[in-house]
Formats: structure tokens, C-alpha cells, sequence
């Protein structure tokens, strides 16, 4: 817990770091501190996971919107090894911890709602998938925002495959460039790093599994919304379409955000830019609030 002289940031979710001691109000960068915004007498809450080198904040437009707008509780934890003043290279990154991150946020949110929804931006999103499949306590709509579970290849889509076998070995570490994290962006590191994306890969794979195990006889078996801009040249929009072919058709909404309007993979839940010193680091989506509006009307 903060001391009486820690100033509290925003929506501070003080009692995570008391579950999570690698974490602190003291070793957290402003702005990327996990968030909670809660209800006093809630039915329904929402747990909002952020995307590989990012942080809360970015999952945190989208969180005022389902608080203000629809009425939910919304969670949003800090995954393991982000949003620190010291990352030292995510070098001890590990995949059960961003799944211990989110399982305690829906623990969190199931020991005072009743119905318990889950969403995230790219790697947020793939571990919401993961854990709508597998944790019991999920049992309301899914939301994909530019969800990693297929990585892109650029123009070619078979790039994204090898590129998700090969960070899966252990030659993936010779191309770690031990680059500093801390960039201009306050919100997120300054590049994605080997440790991180190695665990992306493994998370993909866990999920391409699971995605295999279900067919139109046996389909998924949650309300999916799925938000993706077709430049997105990170994750494959591929991947939520093999997500749909095994979902309930009437049960699922792909928001697509066509090449026009130059969205880029993280801006997608951008509702306002990330300027800093005037200079302009990441876009917002100008389909933003038409985009919130669709889920809403999903919801």
C-alpha cells in the first residue's frame, strides 16, 4: 500500500500491489499504474487487459466508456514486467505471471459482480481469449481490440507464422538488441523486446490449440466483439477470422476498420492522441467513438 505521503494517482488499484510485490507505486511510471473503476453496488464488471510494451493506460478510454456509459465496474491490471521506471530488459519476464495478473483481476471482479466480462488490446486480447475459453468465473462478452492471435507478416501472411515458430526457439534471444525500454512515449516501452514477444508466441500457440477444439458443432461459446483495422501490420486479422468460423455467427460482431481511415494496431483504442513536447507519438482512432458505439450496441 502507499505511504501516507504517495500521492494516489487516478483510479489507482492500490491493493494489486499488495498481491503483486514486484510491483509499487514507487517503481510504476506515472500513467501506467493499474486501474480500477468501480461502482458502489455493481452487477456486472469488466477486466481490460493491455497490449505487449504498453500499459493501463492505453486499455483506459475504453474502461471510462464501459463505466460511464454502460455501467460496469472495470478492472485493469498491470501485466508483469511493464510500465516500470527500471524494466531491465524484461529479462524475467514469464507468461504464468501476465495470466496470474489477469486470473486475480477476474477474481477481483467475480467476488463482487455476477456477471464478468474480459477484453484487450493485442496481447491483452489474446490473453482475454485464454482466459474466456478457461476460467469459469468469464461468463460474459468477450471483446478483441487489434487481438494478437496471429502475428502479421507484413504482406505476406506466412511470415507471421515463422516469425511466431521462431520466437519460440531459443536463436529468438540472439536478435534481443538490449536497447534501453524507456523511450519519449510515456505509456509504453520504446521497443518490443525479445523476452516479451518469446512469451507472446508460447501464449499464441496455447491458443491456436484451443481455437482448434472448436468447431461449428461445438463452437466458442461467448458474445465476441472484435475490433480490428485492416492496416494493422502487427497482429493478423486472420487470426479473428478463424476465431469467427468456430463461434456462434449471430453471437459475434467483427468491427472492422477499413485501410482508409490509417489506423494503426495500437491507436485502434486511442479515443485522443499521445502528444508529448508537441510532437505527436501515437495516433488516435477517429472511429473511436463510432467504434465505442457499436459495442454498446452489442452490450
Amino acid at each position: 500500500m502507499t505511504s501516507p505521503m504517495q500521492k494516489t494517482r487516478d483510479h489507482e488499484w492500490l491493493d494489486y500491489y499488495d498481491r503483486f510485490s514486484y510491483f509499487s507505486p514507487h517503481t510504476v511510471r506515472d500513467g501506467c499504474h493499474p486501474r480500477i473503476m468501480a461502482h458502489p453496488d455493481p452487477e456486472k464488471a469488466i477486466v481490460l487487459v493491455h497490449g505487449l510494451t504498453d500499459s493501463p493506460y492505453f486499455m483506459t478510454a475504453i474502461g471510462q466508456y464501459f463505466h460511464q456509459e454502460l455501467g460496469y465496474s472495470v478492472y485493469i491490471p498491470l501485466l508483469h514486467c511493464h510500465g516500470l521506471k527500471e524494466p531491465q530488459g524484461m529479462e524475467r519476464v514469464e507468461l504464468a505471471e501476465w495470466k496470474a495478473n489477469v486470473g486475480y483481476a477476474v477474481k477481483s471482479a467475480a467476488d463482487r459482480c455476477s456477471r464478468i466480462s474480459i477484453g484487450g488490446l493485442s496481447t491483452g486480447g489474446t490473453l482475454s481469449f485464454y482466459m474466456a475459453a478457461t476460467h469459469p468465473k468469464v461468463n460474459g462478452t468477450l471483446y478483441l481490440f487489434s487481438a494478437a492471435l496471429d502475428l502479421a507478416g507484413k504482406r505476406f501472411e506466412f511470415l507471421g507464422e515463422i516469425t511466431e515458430r521462431l520466437l519460440r526457439t531459443p536463436l529468438a534471444q540472439l536478435f534481443d538488441s538490449k536497447k534501453a525500454l524507456i523511450g519519449e512515449n510515456p505509456y509504453r516501452y520504446d521497443h518490443m523486446d525479445i523476452d516479451g514477444a518469446q512469451e507472446l508466441a508460447r501464449l499464441i500457440k496455447e491458443t491456436d490449440t484451443i481455437i482448434d477444439g472448436y468447431d461449428p458443432q461445438n463452437p466458442f461459446p461467448h458474445n465476441v466483439f472484435a475490433a480490428h483495422s485492416e492496416c494493422d501490420t502487427t497482429a493478423s486479422i486472420s487470426g479473428i477470422e478463424d476465431l469467427q468460423k468456430v463461434s456462434i455467427p449471430e453471437r459475434f460482431v467483427f468491427y472492422r476498420i477499413k485501410e482508409e481511415y490509417h489506423v494503426s494496431h495500437a491507436s485502434l483504442v486511442l479515443k485522443d492522441p499521445i502528444i508529448r513536447d508537441g510532437k505527436t507519438l501515437e495516433e488516435e482512432n477517429p472511429r473511436f467513438d463510432h467504434m465505442m458505439n457499436a459495442v454498446a450496441a452489442f452490450e
